[in-house]
């Protein structure tokens, strides 16, 4: 029994119409909430997904923002102001993604221009592969041969000429730019407004209580998000290095790229590291002559995964945030459907921020609303110890 029907009986003199018909609005209220918010539930996937284009940029800058708040608050408290410590963060933030990307991409442009000359390496080296499944394929085909019937299967296949790379990139670079401009003016504005901001949304609350709340909530916010986004860079950047320095000893070509491949991979659960082992696998096999040790690279890195996945990353992260892996998966195909690529990188960071918000505002109670009293409304667990503890019993109420 809730707190709310403990205070009814508790209180002398209720009119049963009355409560009759305060229930029967308290129910419709809710159901109209209830709707409304599987409404909206619905709609906004497609609309994200339709309006890519604005909410993307959008939303990836609003999270790189909060990640960036603490380092904008240390600057603020030794004197700097507001704007200037804002254009500081952004070129920190800007001179840390383009050696991250330079390091990549660079590299990445030499090893695609030697992909031609390699393809005979891979091709030896997968040879003993190619042939088991070149005989498997004769194999299916005489078995089909004999199952189709007689007839006319002609069919005329069309193949379309991909654009060169070049042209992509000439096409895609303005557009990218000016998201890429568009994102850093969000960035810089959402930083340099955020004190007075932050302070302007505690004030305007109308009680003490509520003022608090609120100021807790943001604080938590910012605390996950930028907790969970600096631990798990440097723990990829470490990953990176250490893979680097492994394919170097090795003697695998440009292990820096291979590193920061793996270090931006490992930013999507689950997904990544796999995505990654199989890009060391190619390019392993363009490097080694030999199948076996072109398969050692992305064991080599599985391990590390492996330790880092389950001993470090839980250690260190799973203190401060903990979130179920499941929701991880959710959010992470939510996202992947909706954004692509981005979408998957800005999948945990926005788990985190949705979680934080709704533990401090409270979620809807479905299962009562279905089940019990009709109300869209939770008990929290404080307010039901404080019930347990009430002293006050509703059958020995005076009257």
């Amino acid at each position: 029994m809730d707190a709310r029907r403990k205070l009814a009986k508790a209180v002398p003199g209720g009119d049963p119409a009355e409560d009759s018909a305060e229930a029967k609005r308290v129910r419709l209220l809710a159901s109209l909430t209830l709707i409304g918010g599987v409404g909206l539930a619905l709609a906004t996937p497609f609309a994200l997904r339709a309006g890519a284009e604005f909410f993307l940029p959008v939303t990836a800058a609003l999270v790189v923002a909060i990640a960036l708040v603490p380092m904008l608050e240390w600057f603020e408290r030794r004197g700097m102001p507001s704007k200037l410590a804002s254009l500081l963060c952004i070129i920190i933030f800007l001179a840390l993604a383009a050696f991250a990307i330079l390091s990549i991409v660079l590299p990445a442009i030499d090893w695609v221009r030697l992909v031609p000359e390699r393809i005979e390496n891979v091709t030896a080296t997968l040879k003993p592969v190619l042939d088991l499944y070149a005989n498997l394929e004769k194999f299916v085909e005489n078995i089909a041969s004999r199952i189709e019937s007689s007839g006319d299967s002609g069919r005329e296949v069309r193949i379309a000429t991909p654009n060169s790379m070049m042209g992509l990139i000439a096409a895609s670079a303005p557009h990218a730019a000016i998201q890429l401009f568009f994102a850093l003016l969000v960035i810089y504005f959402f930083l340099a407004g955020w004190t007075g901001m932050r302070r302007r949304t505690i004030k305007s609350r109308g009680s003490f209580e509520g003022a608090m709340t609120t100021a807790r909530v943001i604080q938590q916010v910012v605390e996950a998000t930028s907790t969970y986004i600096g631990t798990i860079t440097i723990i990829n950047v470490i990953l990176g290095a250490l893979t680097a320095f492994t394919l170097w000893l090795l003697g695998m070509d440009s292990p820096i790229m291979w590193g920061g491949i793996v270090a931006v991979l490992n930013f999507i659960p689950y997904l990544g590291p796999i995505i990654a082992s199989a890009l060391l696998f190619v390019g392993a096999l363009m490097t080694f002559p030999d199948i076996w040790a072109a398969m050692l690279p992305p064991l080599i890195f599985l391990a590390f995964h492996t330790i880092e996945a389950n001993a470090i990353t839980p250690m260190i992260v799973g203190e401060k945030i903990e979130v179920n892996p499941l929701l991880i998966l959710l959010s992470l195909s939510f996202w992947a459907w909706v954004w692509g690529t981005t979408g998957a990188l800005l999948a945990v960071p926005l788990l985190i921020i949705i979680k934080t918000v709704f533990s401090a505002a409270g979620t809807p109670d479905i299962a009562g609303f279905l089940f019990e009293d009709g109300s869209l409304t939770h008990v929290g667990e404080e307010e039901e110890r404080d019930d347990d503890k009430d002293p006050v019993d509703s059958e020995t109420a005076p009257a």
